[in-house]
């Protein structure tokens, strides 16, 4: 097949086959560029049942980018919570901010402009431009890539520099020689999403296996190598579960940069190499631990990240911290782990009520 029959063959089987995902309300090359804008962001490094969860919810809190350029950054986290990657709901607010101030509002329709708004990269800009308007701008994601490294029986990583300025030109070429930019570069995610998979493509449904270099050699699992690991490390968090007479939590607001920048927990302590005592958490927190009743493991994309979290006894407000009800907690910006302990962690009756008792009353001030 040549590129023009590659793109053809690719474009029809996703008429047939896409899934109806919510943000798939018009046809592909004539959707709202805001949705397409919001989703396609979420979409990065998030599995699709977690966007189809979240994007509804977003769209009615911010049915415009107008909205969302006028909301406050803790509400823009607040309604993103459960997404993870929080760093994207700060470049689409940034992007969102943008159209209104230096576009009246507009998202443009055009790629060369979309690359010069904050937070809308090549792969964000390719796809409005030929989702929402219909043109001829390429994309390539891990998906995009890993269908045409196998398509070109290329055994190299994604993330090779080289290879992925060929993979590039590559989706040039192909979405230039479609009818359908936006039904075609949909496809093409599609198709690695669905079909050609990381591990056991399902190769007999591929509409375009009988050019496939990787599906003729019998390398479609060698094809992309693996990428280099990444360097993790380990970040040990006592969190303190404070609760008073009446139910609320005590929380506090982390740092405006760095993991979880901005968003609230539970009072907490953080160490590189151990968990800290409890000596240390009074010390550095001025909290009393009564009780450990929660430990877990998170991971983020850098991190492996231990919670141990310990029950409080006496505590107060104040150093920056206040009691919130459980209710109004989950309006608030949280990462997953935060949300856990803050409102799910089982709290053993004995331990309540040791705490409560060490308290003397003051919890409820």
């Amino acid at each position: 097949m040549n590129d023009r029959a590659v793109a053809s063959a690719v474009t029809a089987w996703h008429g047939a086959h896409a899934r109806d995902l919510p943000w798939r309300d018009a046809p592909a090359g004539a959707r709202d560029p805001y949705r397409v804008l919001v989703s396609e962001i979420m979409l990065q490094q998030t599995q699709v049942a977690r966007v189809v969860e979240k994007f509804g919810s977003f769209l009615e809190r911010f049915p415009t980018v107008d909205d969302l350029a006028r909301a406050e950054e803790a509400e823009v986290l607040a309604a993103w919570s459960g997404l993870g990657y929080y760093r994207r709901a700060r470049l689409l607010h940034k992007a969102a901010r943008a159209v209104v101030d230096e576009h009246g509002g507009r998202i443009p329709d055009d790629h060369a402009t979309l690359m010069t708004i904050p937070g809308i990269g090549r792969y964000t800009a390719g796809a409005i431009a030929s989702i929402a308007f219909g043109q001829a701008a390429p994309i390539v994601d891990g998906n995009v890539s890993r269908v045409i490294l196998r398509l070109e029986g290329r055994e190299e990583a994604a993330d090779d520099r080289a290879g992925q300025k060929r993979t590039w030109a590559r989706a040039r070429s192909l979405v230039e020689k479609s009818d359908e930019p936006g039904g075609f570069n949909e496809g093409l995610m599609e198709l690695g999403a669905t079909v050609c998979a990381p591990r056991n493509p399902r190769c007999m449904f591929c509409p375009v296996r009988e050019c496939c270099g990787a599906f003729a050699s019998g390398r479609q699992d060698a094809i992309p190598r693996p990428k280099r690991a990444a360097a993790r490390t380990t970040l040990f968090i006592t969190a303190v579960l404070a609760i008073d007479a009446r139910g609320r939590r005590l929380i506090e607001q982390r740092a405006e940069t760095g993991l979880w920048a901005g968003m609230h927990q539970p009072p907490s302590v953080e160490r590189a190499d151990r968990f800290a005592t409890d000596d240390e958490v009074r010390a550095e927190l001025g909290l009393r631990a009564s009780s450990e009743i929660d430990a877990f493991a998170h991971q983020t994309t850098h991190r492996d990240v231990r919670f141990r979290v310990v029950l409080a006894a006496g505590a107060r407000a104040g150093r920056g911290r206040r009691w919130v009800s459980p209710s109004a907690i989950g309006s608030l910006a949280l990462g997953n782990p935060q949300r856990r302990i803050l409102l799910e962690t089982e709290v053993p009756r004995r331990a309540e009520r040791a705490a409560d008792e060490a308290a003397g009353g003051a919890a409820g001030r």
